[in-house]
């Protein structure tokens, strides 16, 4: 009789969290898990025919030098202009962000020791041209005293809503040494300031995180429906015990551009990972992440619903086409990728064939 009890106050108290899940709203609930193909099956990429995309990068060869990639569906990438450079006036990490006026713009730097930000403008994205300089006063930020005259990866970001540009970059502030390499990278912090046209510079530069953890790389997305802002960083300490997640790709999301950004979550990248670039694919439901394995060594990717996950690492680049959801050409290196037409691309090809 009790055994008949519990079973039947089981049952009962099982019905009570159904309706209780049924009567949560849909918006509180875990997204619908989406269908996908048969795990290991082949899969073919959708492509939108009115869209593309751009990677504006380095190579292994030529560190800083700008080259071009295409890909019609966000997975597959070819190198174009014959493996040559489509600029020799340019130098940097590539970033492009495409102002309110509908140019692009470029960011690069000669090298850390640079003491000038430099940027190029561009039409169509085939020709660039000088645009103008910014040499930011490095001498009194707040919350970094002694930082060095040093200025890594400038990165670009158009903030629409604003109408303004947010430039970022990583400053270190001691000195590497033999016995301590990693000491320079740990002091890593990042950077910013905001322009309404890359020409006037109304504030010094400040902290854009107010935690005290090494970061480079870092650049801003929103989320797709526009309910957050996300920077996307690389953890630089070096990985330990104490530091799992050094050397990772981070994300950390704010309801506005300046944040405050919380600390960021879990590793989206392996370790040993850096300089993260991410579009959104053709199906305009998921997220694509890419990052270097450095130095050079080949990129992996990782795909999500929305920047703030769940994230899964993708196979690809991995010397077996069956296994392989994407393709990224060997030797490349930083640099940004960027959504474009299909008209875009069409003229990219045209203005950088790849003559045999």
């Amino acid at each position: 009789m009790a055994r008949g009890k519990s079973l039947f106050a089981l049952a009962a108290a099982s019905a009570a969290i159904t309706l209780s899940f049924m009567q949560i709203p849909a918006a509180a609930q875990s997204e619908p898990v989406r269908a996908e193909v048969v795990p290991g099956a082949p899969e073919t990429p959708y492509v939108d025919p009115d869209k593309a995309y751009l990677f504006a990068h380095m190579t292994k060869e030529r560190y800083g030098v700008l080259y071009y990639s295409v890909s019609r569906d966000g997975l597959h990438w070819e190198q174009i202009n014959g493996g040559r450079p489509v600029s020799e006036d340019y130098h940097g990490h590539a970033s492009i962000a495409r102002g309110g006026d509908g140019r692009y713009y470029l960011v690069g730097n000669k090298s850390d020791e640079d003491p000038y930000i430099r940027f190029w403008v561009s039409d169509d994205l085939v020709g660039w041209k000088p645009y103008g300089t910014y040499r930011p006063d490095l001498s009194n930020i707040p919350g970094l005293p002694h930082a060095m005259q040093r200025i890594g990866a400038p990165k670009l970001f158009f903030d629409k809503p604003s109408g303004q540009f947010l430039l970022t970059w990583h400053t270190a502030t001691v000195p590497g040494v033999p016995e301590d390499p990693e000491r320079y990278w740990a002091s890593q912090r990042t950077l910013y300031v905001l322009s309404p046209d890359l020409k006037r510079f109304a504030k010094p530069p400040r902290r854009l995180f107010d935690w005290d953890m090494a970061t480079i790389d870092t650049f801003i997305r929103p989320e797709a429906d526009g309910s957050a802002y996300c920077a996307i960083v690389k953890d630089e300490r070096y990985p330990s015990y104490n530091w799992t997640t050094g050397k990772t790709v981070r994300i950390s999301c704010a309801k506005d551009l300046l944040g405050p950004y919380p600390p960021p979550g879990p590793p989206v990248s392996p370790n040993f990972r850096e300089a993260p670039t991410v579009i959104r694919a053709p199906n305009g439901e998921d997220w694509l992440m890419y990052y270097e394995q450095y130095a050079g060594t080949s990129y992996g990717l990782s795909k999500a619903p929305r920047l703030t996950g769940p994230w899964f690492q993708v196979s690809g680049n991995s010397g077996v086409p069956e296994w392989n959801r994407y393709e990224v050409p060997a030797g490349l290196r930083h640099g940004s990728m960027v959504e474009i037409s299909k008209e875009q691309y069409d003229r990219l090809v045209r203005a950088f064939p790849n003559r045999k």
